[in-house]
């Protein structure tokens, strides 16, 4: 009963904003909304990643733009976390997915603002954004977008539920509105009428990055730790030898400031998890805690997700090695996504002109 009026009501407000067009900001240059209709762990910031890389790719200079969500040390105005030259903000002004795409990025930009809009025009006319990318935008309806591009499970569409009972923020039918849709997963949907196109996203594990060389062992022992949507996921990852080998050796350093990259690989043994919720501001007797709990468990690294790891990097140097596994969630076909990409920017340029 409760979900079905909080779906009614999630109905109501998309429909409010698509008839009152003077209820919505637009920006200069083109939106590209990056989004979801269920609450995290569809990999919308990864999937932004891939998509600002291909933009890069094509001579644009794209500015991300995040709300900062559960940051530390929050900012009234927009945060540049980081411009064409480097990064300029540290986690707890930006948030942990700002800061680790503006690791991952060089060339990009990153905004943190509670006010998309404001943060958008300063990338506009100070910093040279020719495109811009909102992150988690499907249900940001205070900013015109020219591109919705939703990111959605098998589980999503097929009896989905949502808030309070389920995981869902709208319900199914709202897809109508995408202009992409992306499946997350090997299962097969039927898709509401509507978006023309869809693709999926081939999610893989990157090979561990470590901050020094780990213990050099044919089976480290690892202790895994996860402050994500969904924690256990990552730790039954580890346990089941679904992610890549973890690599050992000396570091080499990566393109990216402060990625270290080892050279030579070997197994793990998880011996032991400790989970915390999403967005987690870690504390310094969190991070006590764990370390205590790596060596009781007799574990010579630390292994997290790269989320959990900028949150992590205040409290460096660590008291034994700590490594984070990247995630990539990649677009296919590529090349069938890169032309309607291309071709949608046109078209909203086109608009933007007129």
């Amino acid at each position: 009963m409760i979900s079905s009026l909080y779906a009614a009501l999630a109905r109501r407000r998309r429909e409010y904003y698509a008839a009152r067009p003077d209820a919505r900001r637009r920006l200069r240059h083109p939106v590209i909304s990056i989004g979801n209709i269920a609450a995290g762990g569809r990999g919308k910031t990864p999937f932004t990643a891939a998509v600002a890389r291909i933009l890069l790719e094509l001579g644009e200079r794209p500015a991300i733009l995040s709300r900062g969500y559960a940051r530390t040390q929050p900012d009234e105005g927009a945060v540049v976390v980081r411009d064409s030259e480097g990064i300029r903000a540290d986690v707890a002004r930006s948030g942990d997915e700002p800061f680790m795409l503006a690791r991952q990025l060089p060339g990009a930009i990153v905004m943190a603002s509670a006010d998309r809009f404001v943060g958008g025009r300063l990338a506009e006319h100070h910093l040279g954004a020719t495109v811009h990318l909102l992150d988690d935008g499907f249900q940001h309806f205070q900013l015109d977008r020219d591109v919705d591009i939703v990111l959605v499970s098998a589980a999503d569409v097929r009896g989905g539920r949502t808030f309070p009972a389920g995981r869902l923020r709208e319900p199914a039918d709202v897809l109508i509105a995408a202009d992409g849709i992306v499946l997350v997963d090997d299962g097969s949907v039927e898709l509401p009428e509507g978006p023309e196109v869809a693709f999926r996203a081939r999610r893989q594990m990157g090979a561990a990055v470590f901050d020094r060389p780990a213990p050099s062992t044919d089976r480290l022992h690892v202790l895994a730790v996860a402050g994500i949507a969904n924690p256990h996921e990552f730790v039954d990852g580890l346990e089941s030898g679904r992610l890549p080998s973890t690599p050992l050796g000396p570091a080499k350093p990566a393109a990216a400031p402060g990625m270290l990259k080892p050279a030579a690989t070997a197994g793990w043994t998880v011996v032991g998890s400790k989970v915390f919720p999403d967005h987690h501001a870690y504390s310094a007797d969190d991070v006590r805690a764990i370390f205590a709990e790596a060596r009781a468990a007799g574990a010579g690294a630390v292994l997290t997700t790269e989320k959990d790891y900028v949150r992590l990097l205040p409290y460096r140097p660590f008291a034994m090695p700590v490594g984070w596994v990247p995630l990539t969630m990649e677009p296919e076909p590529a090349a069938e996504f890169r032309r309607w990409l291309v071709s949608s920017m046109a078209a909203a340029r086109d608009i933007v002109l007129v």
